[in-house]
């Protein structure tokens, strides 16, 4: 099989992307130490600090053993802190210190720039045409607020869940 037949094919052409984005991501996240989930993990912290494990793990779609080996690791670097949850006695609070919100902003502005190069071969309105179209497929496919663990930026269902 030719690899213009699977090129013709939009799941092949996405799977192979979204591959490319996946491991330049981690090389991109790679100087600053964390992987895409941390990142993930610190923007929804960004977003709402103070959201139990529990709360983190579902949007990540990580298990909560998972969950709190990636809370220990930042926070074994400082980067955030658990507190005892306000409502509920069992759990803990996980919450951004300034050294995470920090790096935070550093990873930030590494995904940006990777990502401004990634669309570079589109015109700025192509660009958004492209990115409005991709969450309309990821949203018919029954992915809505269920994001990749390390693209998550935010969570409406992790925020709904706290509420």
């Amino acid at each position: 099989m030719s690899t213009q037949l699977l090129f013709d094919h939009p799941a092949c052409v996405m799977t192979h992307l979204s591959t490319h984005v996946q491991e330049q991501l981690v090389d991109v996240l790679a100087p600053l130490g964390i992987h895409p989930r941390q990142f993930g993990l610190l923007n929804l912290l960004i977003e709402e600090d103070g959201l139990s494990q529990h709360q983190l793990a579902g949007p990540l779609k990580v298990h909560r053993n998972v969950m709190v080996g990636l809370v220990d690791e930042l926070e074994r670097r400082g980067l955030v802190e658990r507190r005892r949850h306000p409502t509920d006695r069992r759990a803990h609070a996980v919450h951004v210190l300034p050294a995470g919100r920090s790096l935070h902003a550093e990873a930030e502005a590494l995904v940006n720039g990777f990502e401004t190069q990634l669309l570079g071969g589109l015109e700025p309105d192509e660009a958004q045409t492209f990115v409005a179209l991709l969450k309309r497929v990821f949203v018919h496919a029954g992915l809505d607020h269920d994001l990749h663990p390390g693209l998550l930026t935010s969570s409406g269902a992790a925020l709904a869940e706290r509420r």
